[in-house]
């Protein structure tokens, strides 16, 4: 639902200039040092970026999920490891407390989520739970006002950055599936808290993931997310849904940087004396690409609306999730083929978005997952 659309188009011009004349220029430098610039960092605070979706009573723009979508493809047309800077303080990072949390967490932590004062980080995958979350090991046994940590999670975005940590971690030894387990917030340099070693990773330079690990952490009552045991499976559920409808969103606008990059260089680049634009099969991988991007732009858009209607979108996140990220992986493919060998060198911005967006169709539950939820979705509603 779009509330204001001459504040929301003011909004995006912002973006727009912002990703244009600050961001793009640096996103080699960036891929190279593996460093945003802490200039470029301030001026993400001085811009409201941190607190998008944050209400506004708690210092945020309090922007719909429409506008949201929105926003995230503007984001979509520079390197990822700007938007994942930004992105747990507005989705998985700080979602928990809004969904769930209680006032007095709520006015703890967001407004300081909003400034970008702090960084949120969610810690949901394991060793040896990722897909299968609910198998999770994590333990938080009671003792008297405190609950003590302990286990580890892996793959952990803005780790290395975070003041917080929105931990899933079971709460009911008896309870197997997903109704032992709990929330909490954990607060950087909580003893018994430490970090693995940076990730090393294929693409997404800049944007930092890590080990979070738990050796006896106590955390004291006050910080058990909504103080309630046994719903923090269901509160990271939540936070999912709209986080595979933001990420399908940013993948459309990915998807356009990446085509609109190949058409410029089918239209300048000559062979057999014209250019190779001009070749059908050159055509055919441009018409693919636009006819994909418009179809995943139509799901996000519809679920987005859906979703601020106060509908359940969980088959609809799914979809979109995976079509718009399945989507992004094939015109990056194309674009690359476009580029020829041009694709394989770090020169052009391509061979960057080509690792990049692989990660999209794994992380927010991978494709196959998506794929499960659908179809169980679909058999529940027929019975």
């Amino acid at each position: 639902m779009i509330r204001d659309q001459e504040m929301l188009d003011q909004l995006l011009n912002t973006i727009r200039n912002f990703v244009k004349k600050e961001l793009v220029p640096i996103e080699h430098q960036v891929d190279e040092t593996k460093e945003i610039p802490e200039h470029i960092i301030q001026q993400m605070r001085d811009l409201g970026l941190f607190g998008l979706t944050i209400p506004e009573e708690y210092g945020g723009l309090g922007i719909t999920m429409e506008e949201e979508v929105y926003v995230a493809i503007e984001l979509g047309h520079t390197s990822p490891a700007f938007r994942s800077l930004i992105g747990t303080n507005n989705g998985i990072g700080s979602s928990g407390i809004l969904i769930d949390g209680t006032e007095a967490q709520k006015q703890k932590y967001l407004p300081r989520y909003a400034s970008g004062d702090i960084i949120g980080s969610f810690c949901l995958t394991e060793p040896d739970s990722g897909s299968d979350a609910a198998s999770l090991k994590t333990t938080a046994v009671k003792d008297g006002e405190y609950y003590i940590l302990n286990g580890t999670k892996r793959f952990i975005t803005n780790a290395p950055r975070a003041s917080t940590f929105t931990v899933m971690a079971r709460t009911n030894p008896d309870i197997k599936g997903a109704g032992g387990i709990s929330a909490f917030l954990v607060e950087a340099g909580t003893p018994g808290l430490s970090l693995g070693k940076v990730d090393k990773k294929m693409g997404q330079h800049g944007s930092y993931t890590c080990d979070v690990i738990f050796d006896n952490c106590r955390v004291h009552q006050d910080q058990l997310i909504g103080g309630v045991e046994g719903v923090g499976f269901k509160t990271a559920m939540k936070v999912l849904d709209k986080g595979r409808l933001h990420i399908a969103a940013y993948s459309v606008g990915i998807a356009e940087r990446m085509l609109e990059d190949a058409l410029q260089y089918a239209l300048e680049r000559k062979q057999f004396g014209q250019a190779i634009a001009d070749f059908q099969l050159v055509q055919a991988m441009l018409a693919d690409s636009k006819a994909e991007i418009y179809a995943a732009k139509c799901m996000v858009f519809d679920a987005a609306k859906r979703r601020d209607a106060g509908q359940n979108i969980s088959t609809e996140a799914s979809c979109a999730k995976m079509f718009a990220t399945e989507m992004c992986g094939r015109v990056a493919d194309r674009c690359v083929q476009i580029h020829g060998g041009s694709g394989y060198i770090s020169e052009y911005a391509i061979e960057r978005f080509y690792r990049d967006v692989r990660l999209f169709r794994l992380y927010e539950g991978t494709t196959q997952v998506q794929q499960i939820i659908i179809a169980k979705n679909m058999m529940k509603e027929a019975s």
